[in-house]
């Protein structure tokens, strides 16, 4: 029986296989879907492999004085140090006041010891400001790295406040916080935050607003 009406079927819409429209409901992913963006474990591994390799290269550009200065100075901030001087200075102090078996007195007035001592604190603390150098610098090199980004990521979230901003105007969403995204949308001033700091870290009470924080 031929089917009337004014239905689906007499127009035409169902005409096509059924497992034809569920083939064409997914349409290939285009090539750039099927190259597939990084995962973020991919983006992970890919930034620890960059860092170890800088930090293998800071490595490789240390001098032979500095390499031995940093030996050392984790041998002192070791148990092994302290046990080493335990059994040096003990046993200096006892063979030399209470005495022992086969040792003679050779510094009974401890005064061998002292001068000892006294030279071996000047070294080990000119090795570790030596070591501690290195590392400030390390540190500071790692701090303008943070900074530099945090810079980056600000400038960033500015642009996308300002597309974010364009999208609800032209659909005319509005919100209580309007005001205070025209002045988020404006770049951060980072020397004037510094000036601002470092002022009220000196007591001298707020600035004047003649350099906002913020900047077209």
């Amino acid at each position: 029986m031929e089917l009337q009406g004014t239905g689906a079927a007499r127009w035409g819409y169902l005409q096509g296989d059924p497992t034809e429209e569920q083939v064409n409901a997914h349409p290939p992913r285009s090539p750039s879907k099927q190259a597939g963006t990084p995962s973020l474990d991919e983006i992970v591994e890919r930034n620890i492999q960059s860092m170890v390799e800088r930090r293998k290269q800071e490595e490789d550009a240390v001098t032979k004085h500095q390499g031995a200065a940093s030996a050392i100075a984790r041998f002192i901030g070791s148990f092994g140090f302290i046990y080493a001087h335990l059994v040096l200075f003990g046993g200096w102090i006892l063979a030399n006041t209470v005495g022992l078996p086969g040792i003679p007195m050779f510094d009974p007035e401890l005064v061998l010891v002292a001068t000892f001592a006294a030279i071996e604190a000047i070294f080990l603390t000119t090795l570790v400001l030596i070591n501690q150098n290195r590392m400030s610098a390390t540190a500071d090199k790692r701090a303008e790295l943070d900074l530099q980004i945090s810079l980056l990521t600000e400038h960033e979230v500015t642009r996308m406040l300002h597309l974010v901003s364009a999208m609800a105007e032209r659909l005319k969403v509005h919100s209580a916080v309007d005001e205070e995204i025209e002045e988020l949308k404006q770049d951060v001033a980072a020397a004037d935050v510094l000036d601002k700091i470092e002022h009220a870290d000196g007591g001298g009470g707020e600035p004047s607003n003649e350099n906002p924080l913020r900047q077209p």
